[in-house]
């Protein structure tokens, strides 16, 4: 595997670091990943330039609410990173969301555009805001072998929550979900999702929503509820809504993944959430400890030390193979609390994935990921997700 990177900044051409190059002559990817600004994306000059390079290459990437470029986290910006594989091939489709139908459909209309033998991994970036995440994954899932391992986000648009583009060879659109699937023999791929957060108050029963959108907790107005807790930042929903996601146990009332809000509709009193929450399912407030925070994206990073390869699926440590690509995707609520520390989770992801590896990835409205190895992929809301690859 051979990779490059460079950003874009406004005003400027790409700009490569050396430092960030793995490439010791020809270079021929057959895979960019760019992350962006919303305008900056929607330029012609730099996604143009990117064809212009390198034709042959599948360009797969996102609106972001913060771009990550090593250990660094830019806004405004654009970061392409291309992958030359050499014993792993790819494939990229992508669909448009259709008002007939629901994310699961959405989700099983676009697995079944990819061949399923060979198949080892598909990594899926999707619209932000017009999708519910967690039947987006039920739909994969249901159409894919089930040793297909799922990572990805939702694209993101900053605090703003207005318009979130998805980029797919020579489409970029709003409601648009694209992937690439990965197929061959030598590909080892680790994953790891954590977040940190601590919860508070009492736990409460959802007794009235629909999907992804919640109108009740315990009987009572849930947008009501969220306003008394959040006191003074009530008048920033939904952006301030990601300072407090829910905290949603399972049937055990053990393992959790958290939600976060999207949007909130005063007039039907309601709060729209990037993944489901069930009627009878029990929740708990969270909010943030900085300290938490960057022990999480570390504990990620460990976690996705852990590989599976194609041709095997049992987990193996990856500690004699260092991860040579690191896709990093973040949530836009953990870059609202840790403010000026933001940097300091990437900084300990690179202290655990050591030196060599490439970083990359952005901040973003969901994360896509199983929880554990050998769990089934879920989505989650203020973690940090972490997708490793070795191709030996």
């Amino acid at each position: 595997m051979k990779i490059q990177q460079a950003n874009w900044l406004s005003g400027q051409k790409w700009q490569t670091d050396p430092v960030n190059n793995q490439d010791d002559g020809r270079f021929e990817p057959q895979l960019i990943l760019v992350f962006g600004d919303t305008d900056l994306l929607q330029t012609v000059e730099p996604i143009q330039a990117l064809k212009e390079l390198y034709p042959q290459a599948h360009l797969l990437g996102c609106s972001t609410a913060g771009e990550i470029y090593d250990v660094q986290v830019r806004d405004h910006s654009l970061v392409a990173t291309a992958i030359e594989f050499t014993k792993t091939a790819i494939t990229n489709h992508q669909i448009h969301l259709k008002p007939d139908e629901n994310s699961f459909q959405t989700g099983a209309r676009l697995a079944q555009q990819f061949a399923p033998e060979g198949l080892a991994h598909l990594f899926v970036l999707s619209d932000g805001l017009h999708i519910n995440g967690s039947e987006l994954i039920s739909g994969l899932r249901s159409a894919l072998p089930a040793a297909v391992t799922i990572t990805g986000g939702l694209s993101g648009d900053g605090a703003r929550f207005a318009q979130t583009l998805v980029l797919s060879d020579d489409h970029i659109a709003s409601g648009l979900v694209a992937a690439v699937g990965f197929y061959g023999q030598n590909l080892k791929i680790g994953y790891g999702s954590v977040g940190g957060w601590t919860a508070f108050g009492p736990k409460r029963t959802v007794t009235k929503s629909a999907g992804n959108v919640l109108y009740e907790l315990d009987g009572q107005s849930a947008l009501a509820l969220y306003k008394k807790y959040l006191g003074e930042y009530a008048s920033g929903l939904p952006a301030s809504g990601l300072l407090f996601p829910l905290n949603l146990y399972n049937d055990a009332g053990d393992d959790a993944v958290v939600r976060t809000i999207l949007a909130v509709d005063e007039a039907a009193q309601n709060l729209t959430f990037a993944g489901d929450l069930p009627e009878g399912s029990v929740v708990q407030l969270m909010q943030a400890n900085f300290n938490r925070l960057i022990d999480g994206a570390m504990a990620a990073a460990q976690n996705s030390l852990v590989t599976n390869s194609v041709s095997n699926s049992d987990a193996v440590p990856m500690a004699n193979h260092p991860p040579q690509l690191a896709i990093l995707i973040s949530c836009v609520g953990r870059k609202l609390v840790l403010k000026q520390r933001i940097e300091e989770e990437v900084e300990g992801v690179r202290e655990i994935l050591g030196p060599t590896a490439i970083l990359t990835g952005f901040y973003s409205y969901g994360e896509i990921a199983p929880s554990a190895q050998g769990k089934c992929c879920e989505l989650h809301n203020q973690t940090m997700t972490i997708t490793t690859f070795i191709e030996s």
